[in-house]
C-alpha cells in the first residue's frame, strides 16, 4: 500500500510499505480521508521524536476491511470513526474512566493511549491497523458524510474537551487563546457548554474571520489590543474560564492574568522547553485559581456521542476542511499547512 512514513527530520513523503493484517482483538480499516494535524507537523519538524520508518496521522474515516480474531457486533464493509486516542478498555486508567490515560501507549507516558501515527504506524496511508478494535470502532450514521465526522476523531474531541474540563457553566464568560482548529474547537465547546460570552483571542486574520464565522462572540488580535485589559474590561473583572489552545510561554501566562478571583485555567497545549510561572500572573498563589489539562479523549463512545452533535446540527466543523489533496500530493498540503498560506484551518487528504 501506499502511506506517508517519516524518515528524519523534514523527511518524509509517499512510500511503498507493507500492507496491515488484522491481528486478534484488531482491525484493519481502508482510509477514505484523512487530515494533517499541527502534532504531525511537529513530527516532520524533530521537534517531537517518533521512530523513523513511523507511517504518520492520526485523525481519519474510513470502511473496515478485516476484522481479526475476538472482534464481535462488526462486519467488513461498515463506515467507521476512529478516535485519534485508542483506549483498550481493560486497563486500569479505562477501568478508572481515564481512556485518554490509558496504559498501553507505551514509550510516551506522558500522552497516554495516543498510539496511532505514535507508537504505531498511523492513518495517511491507504490502510491502518486499528488496535483495541472493540473498544474504538464507531459506527457512522449513514446519513453524516465522511467531511462531517473526520474532524471528531482529534481537535473536536479535544477541543471541546477543554471547555469540558474547564467545566464550564451556563452564563460563563470564556476567553480561547490561540484560534487555530483546537482553539476554534474549543470556542465552539465552550458555546455548546452554555457560555453566555467567548471571546477568541489570536493574530492570524484568517483565523480571526473564521471564529468570527463560527459564532465566537468578540475576537481579539493580540497585535493591535492589550488582551489581558480588554479581556477583563468585556467580562466585567475577568474570565470565568481560560482556555489556552498552542503551549507557549506567552499564552499560558496571559490565560492567567485574564482569569477572575476563583477562575478556572483550561489547558489544551503541548509544551516544550520550560514553562514558567510568574508570580504575578499567578496571583502569588493567593487566586483561588483552578489549572486543569486535557489530552484528547477517544474511544468509541466518546466519538459516538460527537457523531450524535453533528447528527443533531449542535455543531458543524465542514467550514474548517478548508483545503483538499490526495494522498499522492501530500507533501504539497504539509507545506502549505505549515506555512498558514492560503487562509488554510485544516487540510483534508484523500488516498
Amino acid at each position: 500500500m501506499r502511506a506517508n512514513v517519516f524518515r528524519g527530520v523534514n523527511q518524509f513523503g509517499i512510500e511503498e510499505v507493507e500492507r496491515p493484517k488484522a491481528g486478534p482483538g484488531e482491525a484493519v480499516v481502508r482510509m477514505t480521508l484523512t487530515t494533517i494535524c499541527g502534532t504531525d507537523l511537529h513530527i516532520v519538524r524533530g521537534e517531537y521524536p517518533v521512530k523513523p520508518g513511523l507511517v504518520i496521522g492520526h485523525e481519519f474515516v474510513g470502511v473496515i476491511e478485516e476484522l481479526g480474531p475476538g472482534v464481535e457486533s462488526y462486519q467488513a464493509g461498515q463506515r467507521v470513526l476512529v478516535g485519534a486516542v485508542t483506549p483498550c478498555g481493560q486497563c486500569r486508567a479505562c477501568l478508572s474512566g481515564l481512556l485518554s490515560q490509558c496504559g498501553h501507549g507505551g514509550g510516551h507516558e506522558a500522552l497516554g493511549g495516543w498510539r496511532l501515527g505514535n507508537t504505531l504506524n498511523g492513518v495517511q496511508a491507504e490502510y491502518v491497523r486499528v488496535p483495541s478494535a472493540q473498544a474504538n470502532l464507531a459506527p457512522i450514521p449513514d446519513e453524516l458524510t465522511d467531511e462531517q465526522v473526520v474532524l471528531l476523531a482529534d481537535i473536536a474531541s479535544t477541543g471541546f474537551s477543554g471547555a469540558e474540563s474547564g467545566r464550564v457553566r451556563i452564563g460563563d464568560a470564556v476567553v480561547v487563546f490561540a484560534q487555530g482548529p483546537i482553539g476554534l474547537c474549543a470556542s465552539l465547546g465552550a458555546r455548546l457548554m452554555g457560555a453566555a460570552l467567548v471571546i477568541g483571542v489570536d493574530g492570524d486574520e484568517n483565523r480571526l474571520k473564521m471564529a468570527r464565522r463560527m459564532g465566537v462572540d468578540e475576537v481579539l488580535d493580540y497585535r493591535q489590543v492589550d488582551v489581558v485589559r480588554e479581556v477583563k474590561r468585556l467580562t466585567g473583572g475577568g474570565a470565568d474560564v481560560a482556555i489556552e489552545a498552542l503551549g507557549t510561554q506567552g499564552t499560558f501566562e496571559n490565560a492567567l492574568r485574564c482569569l477572575r478571583p476563583g477562575g478556572t485555567l483550561s489547558s489544551l497545549g503541548v509544551y516544550s522547553g520550560k514553562l514558567e510561572l510568574s508570580y504575578d500572573a499567578f496571583a502569588a498563589g493567593l487566586g483561588d485559581h483552578h489549572v486543569v489539562t486535557t489530552l484528547c479523549p477517544g474511544g468509541k463512545e466518546r466519538m459516538r456521542r460527537l457523531m450524535e452533535m453533528v447528527r443533531g446540527k449542535r455543531v458543524d466543523l465542514t467550514p474548517l476542511l478548508t483545503h483538499h489533496f490526495k494522498l499522492d500530493d501530500i507533501r504539497s498540503a504539509y507545506a502549505l499547512f505549515g506555512e498558514r498560506r492560503e487562509g488554510v484551518i485544516k487540510v483534508a487528504i484523500r488516498p
